[in-house]
């Protein structure tokens, strides 16, 4: 008799912030057999910016930037934690660094997470939302983000280098790292408004701790266009590296679709 394994089709090691509820949230929303999930989270120190702001007098931006760097040294401990589970895929369930830096800036950050990783696969929310993007030959974006506006600023760049047309950025500019997840759905669909048009191909959401897996797939409908929570793309992309093929259904035209 084989000896018994849980995960016989993929064991996906989850980097996340501390303060980050939306990714879990997510990724319970997939109960796929033989696939498991493993989250490890890494400390966040700097967790309320809008605070640090008043007492500090710094701008939004600089403390953000602040955040992201101190955040930088705690990756590190948090992968030691799931390699040890001997898990063949790591994925990152954190955005706004994948993005910092433009392309240059992501590549160079995936090499700082392959020192701790080598070969094994990596899936990071800039990667996995430009092969979104291309699978639907899409060459037009628009995006939302909880972010503050020199992380809007970073997205934009990210996917102008790419060779895509950007129509709008969109930052919900969010007070603190947990009120991200506490975004009202009412802002998220006035984001959405704001950034779509006609000349339109795809809608993509960036930051995640703000869940969109419930709202997207209705909107996608509605707006007659794919829009793609950054969850869900990094989802789609660790399940396709792994081999995991599955169509599943009610969580948006990506993983419908391809």
């Amino acid at each position: 008799m084989d000896n018994y394994q849980i995960a016989k089709r993929a064991q996906i090691g989850v980097i996340i912030p501390s303060t980050n509820t939306g990714v879990e949230y997510d990724l319970q929303k997939f109960g796929l057999d033989g696939v498991t999930w493993h989250p490890s989270r890494f400390w966040i120190e700097l967790r309320n910016w809008a605070d640090e702001v008043d007492s500090t007098g710094e701008s939004a931006d600089t403390v953000f930037e602040r955040f992201l760097e101190i955040m930088r040294g705690e990756i590190p401990q948090s992968l030691r934690y799931v390699m040890s589970a001997k898990v063949n895929h790591i994925m990152l369930g954190m955005s706004a660094e994948t993005f910092w830096g433009g392309v240059e800036g992501s590549i160079q950050f995936e090499q700082g997470i392959r020192e701790h990783i080598g070969d094994l696969g990596l899936t990071t929310g800039a990667e996995a939302t430009k092969q979104a993007i291309d699978v639907f030959g899409a060459k037009t974006v628009s995006v939302i983000t909880p972010y503050p506006p020199v992380g809007d600023v970073n997205v934009r760049q990210y996917y102008e280098e790419l060779g895509y047309e950007v129509k709008a950025v969109k930052g919900l500019n969010r007070p603190s790292a947990t009120a991200i997840a506490e975004t009202p759905i009412q802002d998220v669909i006035d984001a959405v408004k704001e950034v779509d048009g006609d000349d339109v191909d795809i809608i993509i959401q960036a930051g995640t701790n703000l869940s969109t897996v419930d709202l997207f797939p209705t909107l996608e409908h509605y707006l007659e266009k794919p829009l793609v929570p950054i969850n869900v793309a990094t989802v789609w992309h660790a399940l396709r590296a792994c081999g995991v093929n599955d169509k599943i259904t009610g969580k948006g035209r990506l993983l419908e679709e391809f």
